[in-house]
């Protein structure tokens, strides 16, 4: 595939996919506003902290995806279609033994936790465990979808990608509807019925993935000793990795649920629901852009593969900062009319929770390409130890008496500091120019900032306050930040390229 037909082929899988997003997001929204609703505060910060301790099993399944999406694409890349068939095997029984090995932690080490351990109001710790038994159902699902999910990646096949997810959002729907008018525990009621959706969503995938792809079937084993053992070497630093990437989002929030109220654990979960859904326009972009990487680097075509990386990283926080500058902005007013009742907390720990995603995004398609030469050792280490120093360091502010607010202060220094390492290391792995990156994507991203920020906040300063004003100044930053990146964030090409697509798109509308 050359460079151009790639290029076209990732414009339009994220075209795709962001279009999808925004119908999800807007679904999401809805449902975790009605969900509040009528769990209440209380119950809602329970399910955020049950919710959290099953999450803390997410680096399995995790880990595999990544390794299954990596291999994936390394033999398309390569076009060797004997090694396909031999990783579909490996990760079958990989994937088996990660799904007892989770189901014996949950069943053991998570259950004496929610029986010992848990904070849990008067006379809800039967519906919070009843909630933990449905959501580790979910989460054994989850892992079976997982490389189904990944392979579908691997394939570059975002419109179905898309298509399922979409079909996911309205059964979500469907689960808000019935929690709303069936006479149940409303905690235990939910946990049932997002396990329904998981067991949907698992079916989907893999009726699909058996249906489509060759290399997808249970009618030959196909084992390869030296396979499993490079998949098993990837994903055991990659679940390393995975710990210490859990450790700073959920045992953060076990960790508020040990020191604050249920009311400050509901604004962690809230402002975390917020950042990740927001995350998932420039996570889309990244999916559509890992492969191509990793099959660029399988090729040996490292300038394409620098071109990807380099790009990448400018679209990937630009499709976040888009969405998060003025959610910042009017954050107070977004949870206003998103929440009926929103938590104290809800508005900071939202808006900290931005900058904490902005930071990360630029460094995406720099984990993607960490993993295309294989050698995870170096590059999970360095920055696994420093995920579970946010940990650490966040546990030792609160326990000083440090305000809630501080573990996202810690998280945001931390991420300044892991990129920087991330720039290091993959100078080691792959030979990326420092100084390009820096140049090509860090000094364009602070001038973009800095260009859709000023004007925003000088009109935010000097319009009058009110509902149909604040609207303006939303529609407004839209607008800055999309110049911005136009004119500073794409070079030439890239801005004939976004010309060109505009007026194919318009044409086609005009002539139907």
């Amino acid at each position: 595939m050359t460079s151009e037909n790639r290029n076209n082929r990732i414009a339009k899988n994220t075209l795709m996919l962001y279009f999808r997003q925004i119908l999800i997001l807007f679904v999401s929204l809805y449902t975790v506003r009605i969900v509040l609703d009528v769990l209440g505060i209380e119950d809602y910060g329970i399910y955020g902290a049950v919710g959290g301790l099953v999450a803390l099993s997410a680096f399995l399944p995790g880990s595999l995806a990544m390794a299954t999406q990596r291999f994936f694409s390394f033999s398309l890349g390569e076009k060797n279609t004997e090694k396909l068939n031999q990783t579909f095997s490996v990760n079958l029984i990989l994937y088996l033994g990660v799904a007892v090995i989770a189901f014996a932690l949950l069943q053991t080490i998570g259950l004496w936790f929610v029986d010992t351990q848990l904070v849990v109001p008067d006379g809800r710790f039967e519906a919070a465990k009843s909630l933990y038994f449905f959501a580790s159902i979910t989460f054994i699902l989850s892992v079976f979808t997982t490389p189904f999910m990944a392979i579908i990646m691997a394939h570059e096949d975002m419109k179905t990608y898309a298509y399922i997810s979409i079909v996911e959002a309205f059964i979500k729907l469907g689960v808000v509807y019935l929690l709303q008018y069936v006479d149940w525990d409303k905690l235990e009621l939910y946990g049932l019925l997002v396990m329904c959706v998981g067991l949907i969503n698992a079916l989907m995938y893999i009726g699909f993935c058996l249906y489509k792809y060759d290399e997808c079937q249970f009618k030959k084993f196909y084992w390869n000793f030296t396979v499993f053992k490079e998949i098993l070497g990837f994903t055991g630093w990659t679940v390393f990795g995975q710990i210490s990437t859990v450790a700073r989002t959920h045992a953060v929030t076990l960790l508020l649920n040990q020191a604050f109220n249920p009311a400050v654990v509901a604004a962690r979960a809230i402002s975390v629901q917020i950042a990740s859904q927001v995350n998932i326009f420039s996570n889309n972009f990244n999916a559509s852009l890992t492969p191509a990487i990793v099959k660029s680097y399988a090729a040996n075509e490292r300038q394409d593969m620098f071109s990807l990386i380099i790009a990448g990283s400018k679209a990937t926080f630009f499709l976040l900062w888009v969405f998060a500058l003025p959610m910042m902005l009017k954050m107070e007013l977004i949870l206003g009319i998103w929440l009926t009742t929103a938590p104290s907390d809800a508005i900071l720990f939202a808006r900290l929770a931005l900058v904490e995603s902005l930071i990360m995004s630029i460094s995406m398609p720099l984990a993607a390409a960490a993993r295309a030469p294989g050698r995870m050792k170096g590059y999970e280490l360095s920055l696994g130890l420093m995920q579970i120093g946010i940990f650490i360091v966040a546990w030792i502010a609160v326990a000083k008496g440090a305000p809630a607010y501080s573990v996202f202060i810690v998280a945001i220094v931390a991420n300044v500091l892991m990129f920087a390492v991330r720039l290091y290391l993959l100078n080691r792995l792959i030979t990326l120019p420092m100084m390009l990156f820096i140049k090509k994507t860090v000094l364009p991203v602070i001038s973009i900032v800095l260009a859709s920020c000023i004007p925003t906040l000088l009109l935010n300063e000097l319009l009058p306050k009110g509902f149909y004003w604040s609207v303006l100044i939303i529609a407004f930053s839209f607008i800055f930040s999309s110049f911005s990146m136009y004119f500073i964030g794409l070079n030439k090409e890239w801005r004939l390229k976004v010309k060109n697509m505009a007026f194919v798109r318009i044409n086609r509308l005009l002539n139907r």
